[in-house]
């Protein structure tokens, strides 16, 4: 338990003895506990923990015990609340864990899975849940479809007491902020939840059946190799958020001056896209655009992009590459996809004036129209060391002088609408150069930013 917070450790061992608590009266002498189906329905989460601690196939096997819900929840429907208790635990303490401290982490899973199977299963029992499943003792079949209402009620609270005890952990342990702890915790899991019962509502329908425990593996198998399939989704996507934040931190260690607007064209594109009713696909695509469309200046020299003053033409023109550069190195991702085409073109302009190509009006991806009015936004609303931001309405005002010339008149009232349902956050608005955030602005020439549209830097293509 060492290398946690006194309020981590005494939280971690409260549950742990609120659980054993909970599972005392199964060792009563006359608690007529179902020993055999509990062994059995214990035995199975071991079984399916176990290919995660193999050195082989470890890394594909999803961690945490979402992968086995089911199963957990078929056990609320078979066992008394003090047995189901004590179905996850043997697989919980020898689960694989990512992160240390290793034994902290098992112990505070067994006893959150032992409670939340324990409190699943009281209120199956509490909503007459035993006597609507049937089975061969009794001779009956199950009562659908009211048999479903105590499932759904047990799958609520299942959510619930799952969801209080992460909150409790991340606000002890990581500590979140009381506000942010549980905010969205019950409405995602909810649904999923729902599916996990009425897939362990099926294994303990097959498991009371004559045709024995044998058939409630049926259930099991595919429910185990779908969620292995999700894990792998969730994984990938993972490494794709890991690959595009390397990216960004090289491009805002290489251009400090800039530092944080790569996040914030993301987030401005991102709401031009909600506004424009886009799917949830593209709008990811988009947003990964728009955090990736400085890429390019890791190709331009340094002493360019840190140089004091104005450019040089010929400077000038090779910073005016950065746009091909990008799309250079990012053209071997493949779930960039349609945010290529921005990296590549956010630069041009509606009336045929812009780079690299002087695309004009529909020929310009809408990719790049999006992140071009995004990128203008955020130089406008950005302080810099030279000058401080201009406030949103001023910049909402000059994208909106430009729209026709310069910016797609559509994503400019796109953008122009969703702040005024959202607003645009405070961080938006902070300093963004080193030199803004110590005191010591750059000498700079005083070169006017072209007349022509907004401009980041003085004398220099944002």
């Amino acid at each position: 338990m060492r290398g946690i917070s006194g309020a981590a450790r005494a939280h971690i061992l409260c549950a742990a003895l609120c659980a054993a608590v909970c599972a005392l009266p199964a060792f009563s002498p006359g608690a007529h506990t179902p020993w055999g189906t509990l062994g059995l329905l214990a035995a199975l989460h071991l079984i399916c923990e176990l290919p995660g601690r193999c050195r082989l196939v470890g890394g594909s096997v999803p961690v945490g015990a979402g992968s086995f819900f089911p199963l957990l929840l078929a056990a609320a429907f078979l066992l008394p609340p003090s047995a189901a208790v004590l179905v996850a635990v043997p697989g919980a303490l020898v689960g694989r864990v990512e992160r240390p401290p290793a034994a902290a982490r098992r112990i505070w899973r067994a006893a959150q899975l032992a409670l939340t199977a324990g409190a699943a299963s009281w209120t199956y029992g509490f909503l007459g849940g035993p006597v609507t499943l049937g089975g061969v003792a009794g001779g009956t079949l199950p009562d659908f479809p009211y048999a479903l209402v105590p499932v759904c009620g047990t799958a609520l609270v299942f959510s619930l007491v799952l969801a209080a005890l992460d909150g409790a952990i991340l606000v002890t342990a990581e500590r979140v902020a009381l506000g942010r702890a549980w905010r969205g915790l019950v409405s995602r899991s909810v649904g999923p939840h729902l599916v996990h019962a009425l897939a362990g509502l099926m294994m303990a329908v097959l498991w009371r059946s004559s045709y024995g425990p044998l058939s409630a593996l049926v259930v099991l198998l595919p429910m185990y190799i779908s969620c292995w399939v999700f894990a792998q989704y969730h994984r990938r996507h993972a490494a794709h958020r890991n690959t595009i934040r390397a990216l960004v931190q090289a491009v805002d260690i290489k251009d400090g001056y800039t530092r944080g607007h790569s996040e914030r064209v993301g987030r401005a594109s991102e709401l031009i896209a909600r506004e424009l009713g886009m799917e949830e696909s593209r709008m990811e695509a988009l947003r990964f655009a728009g955090i990736l469309h400085d890429v390019g200046k890791l190709g331009v020299p340094t002493r360019v992009l840190r140089k004091d003053g104005p450019l040089t033409p010929e400077e000038r023109r090779v910073i005016e590459l950065h746009p091909e550069y990008g799309h250079e190195i990012v053209r071997g991702i493949g779930f960039l996809d349609e945010a290529r085409t921005a990296i590549l073109h956010h630069h041009e302009r509606l009336d045929g004036s812009g780079y690299p190509y002087g695309l004009a009006g529909d020929r310009i991806p809408e990719f790049a129209r999006v992140v071009a009015v995004a990128d203008a936004f955020d130089a406008m609303t950005s302080t810099r060391s030279y000058r401080p931001g201009r406030p949103v309405p001023a910049a909402v005002e000059e994208l909106r002088r430009c729209a026709g010339s310069q910016f797609d008149p559509r994503m400019v009232r796109a953008l122009a609408c969703a702040l005024d349902r959202h607003g645009w956050s405070a961080a938006a608005n902070t300093v963004t150069s080193d030199e803004g955030r110590t005191g010591l602005p750059r000498q700079r020439a005083d070169v006017r930013p072209p007349a022509s549209g907004p401009a980041d830097r003085p004398g220099r293509p944002r």
